[in-house]
């Protein structure tokens, strides 16, 4: 896979983000090589760039999106409004964008979090209420239906190594899109009662909804 291929990728799977954020996600270095390969994708139509908050780091830089994408998860900080306001696209809703979505929704809840940011180790979202624990794993769409389906496949083998605390809630979360929803239907109800695994799929406007809880 080239440079190119990976920053496409990562764009596509994580959403828009400025350079030195794309240069520690790739792992291309030096940063002024992600600049040169950005330029490069601008002039073949391939990604927009301009100023704007990174949802990555938080700081005012120029943001690389790919085009067909939507600016999802990106902080838009108005000079009349300090409140940061998310939009959402669900076709294009990458991780960090779901994770910050379920945060203000398990805050609201009375829920406090710790989540994994882009290609952190660890869960995604560990959340904790009292003495109640809380583990979700967490996906975006991918680009292509294999995709989805192969991130289907390994969010459920993520989940189950994440199983080692009897008393706490397991939970994957993907966008509302209708593979997903038709890749869990058919997961067998066995499976489900079994593990105790439920789902939570984020839709377009926000709205978050929790399906096999038992």
């Amino acid at each position: 896979m080239t440079h190119k291929d990976l920053i496409k990728e990562e764009l596509i799977r994580c959403g828009p983000m400025c350079d030195d954020c794309l240069s520690s996600q790739t792992k291309i270095k030096p940063r002024q090589t992600v600049n040169r390969l950005c330029h490069a994708m601008v002039n073949d139509d391939l990604l927009n760039r301009s100023k704007d908050i990174c949802p990555h780091c938080g700081s005012r830089k120029i943001i690389n999106r790919f085009k067909g994408s939507s600016t999802i998860g990106s902080h838009d900080k108005s000079a009349n409004n300090d409140q940061t306001s998310y939009r959402h696209d669900v076709e294009a809703l990458p991780e960090d964008g779901i994770k910050r979505v379920l945060v203000d929704w398990l805050s609201k809840e009375g829920w406090k979090t710790i989540v994994a940011w882009g290609n952190a180790h660890g869960i995604d979202i560990e959340a904790t209420r009292g003495s109640e624990r809380w583990i979700i794993e967490v996906k975006g769409p991918g680009s292509r239906q294999p995709m989805r389906v192969n991130y289907f496949i390994s969010i459920l083998g993520e989940i189950l190594q994440r199983m080692d605390d009897p008393h706490a809630r397991y939970s994957i979360a993907l966008p509302n899109l209708q593979q997903y929803r038709g890749l869990w239907e058919r997961l067998p109800t066995l499976a489900k009662t079994r593990t105790k695994i439920s789902i939570i799929f984020v839709s377009i406007d926000g709205k978050v909804e929790l399906d096999g809880e038992t």
